[in-house]
């Protein structure tokens, strides 16, 4: 499962004039039931909401008042996420004839009021925010927005953002969108949110969401690509010094060369990863990544790696993993109780959202072992230093090859003849230092040389 959680905004996106319809609620019931979070941020204050919204109970989270309050409805925690309102700022809207709601945190309003808001900050000499929602106009601490709010929750969960679908319709919902891997733009959005969404729904308010739900519970929402893919890392830049981003979800790598090449080229994959902050698992049957940081070492080359610590760090989703298997005596049956971790981990939290694999020289010629190594669903990448004794199904199933070194053309030829390709077209030089050829062979392309640096 890649997509774990779903986050909603209230007026407007699951409610229609301030309540949400039974069969939006049936839907959003269902949708938990396949393992999924429901989390539920809103600018309201939290005890209107408690008042008109009697089905809270579903959610697993709230973020109220634009993200600065937070609420479980299982055990009624609440915690605030910001400083209250100062009191020298509340009395000055109160004098200006300012109509005002005080939350825990926000200050809320209508329009025209926002030039009288804006004063009286100024006024005061205070950073505090003023956001709109369609009518609405509130006041908040800096940096308190809908994205501050659900980080939190995300992290009391713990979720990743890239596992995550979020859904709005106001002006309010741009930094919540944003946030999220995949963003929804009901029918009846502002029309700059749904500009920037990837997607934009074909019926208004709730029954927008459950479009989407219907998606999700079908095909992981893989029926409803995105318009643009915003979240994945970057690989390199062509001749023109244009980025080429990693292959779409699931997307599979293969590294090919010889160690001294596709161990840099490796590093350089990882560090793109976790910069973009996804996470990644490696199965470093050598020892050759122990000094990548700042990924946590599971075994040494004298010690084989405990399954139950990999467990406990992949349920993080900001911990990087290594796992060194070059004290292991029989790969073969650690690797298949590894990808049986993996798989599961994957199955529950989406994650790690990369995995890593390095070849042992031999042993990825042996097709059982093949089939141990490989990861399955989700995105990967492979490393061989002979990608002719792979298994040709193995082959055909990756979106990306990339070579580096003086070997980094004969090696495409190879993969494609393996294949029964048409040989690629390739550029008129070999790759240089931080340099690749890189063909991504389900798309068409011809291969391209990027700099990795």
């Amino acid at each position: 499962m890649r997509f774990t959680a779903i986050a909603l905004d209230y007026d407007g996106t699951i409610a229609r004039d301030g309540a949400v319809a039974p069969h939006v609620l049936e839907g959003l019931r269902r949708l938990q039931e396949s393992g999924r979070k429901l989390l539920l941020v809103t600018g309201r204050e939290l005890e209107e909401l408690l008042r008109v919204f009697p089905g809270i109970g579903i959610f697993d989270r709230v973020v109220a008042e634009n993200g600065a309050l937070y609420y479980r409805p299982d055990t009624g925690e609440r915690r605030e996420l910001a400083t209250p309102p100062p009191e020298a700022l509340i009395a000055a809207l109160k004098t200006s004839g300012v109509p005002l709601a005080i939350g825990h945190t926000i200050l809320a309003t209508v329009r025209p009021n926002e030039t009288a808001v804006l004063q009286c900050i100024a006024d005061q000499g205070l950073e505090h925010q003023v956001i709109f929602n369609k009518g609405a106009v509130m006041v908040l601490p800096p940096g308190c927005n809908k994205a501050s709010g659900l980080k939190f929750a995300l992290a009391d969960l713990g979720l990743s953002p890239h596992n995550l679908v979020a859904a709005g319709d106001g002006e309010n919902d741009h930094a919540l969108l944003e946030m999220a891997e995949y963003s929804v733009a009901t029918a009846n959005a502002v029309p700059m949110l749904k500009k920037t969404a990837d997607l934009v729904t074909v019926a208004t308010h709730g029954d927008g969401i459950l479009e989407v739900v219907a998606a999700l519970l079908d095909s992981d929402l893989a029926a409803l690509p995105p318009r643009r893919q915003r979240h994945l890392p970057v690989l390199g830049t062509d001749w023109l010094n244009a980025e080429v981003k990693f292959p779409e979800y699931p997307g599979s790598i293969l590294l090919a060369g010889r160690p001294s090449d596709t161990d840099e080229l490796a590093m350089t994959l990882l560090r793109r990863i976790c910069n973009a902050q996804y996470q990644f698992c490696v199965l470093d049957r050598r020892g050759h990544f122990l000094g990548f940081k700042p990924a946590i070492i599971f075994g040494t080359p004298e010690n084989p790696p405990a399954l139950e610590e990999i467990s406990t760090a992949l349920e993080k989703p900001d911990a990087q993993c290594i796992v060194c298997m070059a004290a292991v005596p029989d790969q073969q049956q650690y690797l298949g109780r590894l990808q049986a971790l993996l798989g599961d981990i994957r199955t529950r939290l989406g994650r790690p959202h990369w995995i890593l694999i390095d070849e042992t020289r031999g042993a990825a010629a042996k097709p059982e072992m093949q089939q141990q190594v490989w990861p399955g669903e989700g995105n990967s990448i492979f490393i061989s230093e002979d990608p002719a004794a792979l298994e040709r199904g193995v082959l055909a199933s990756f979106d990306v090859i990339a070579a580096s070194g003086p070997d980094a053309a004969p090696l495409l030829r190879t993969f494609a003849a393996e294949l029964g390709e048409a040989e690629p077209a390739l550029p008129g030089r070999p790759p240089g230092e931080g340099e690749a050829l890189v063909w991504f062979r389900k798309l068409r392309q011809p291969v391209a040389l990027l700099d990795l640096r």
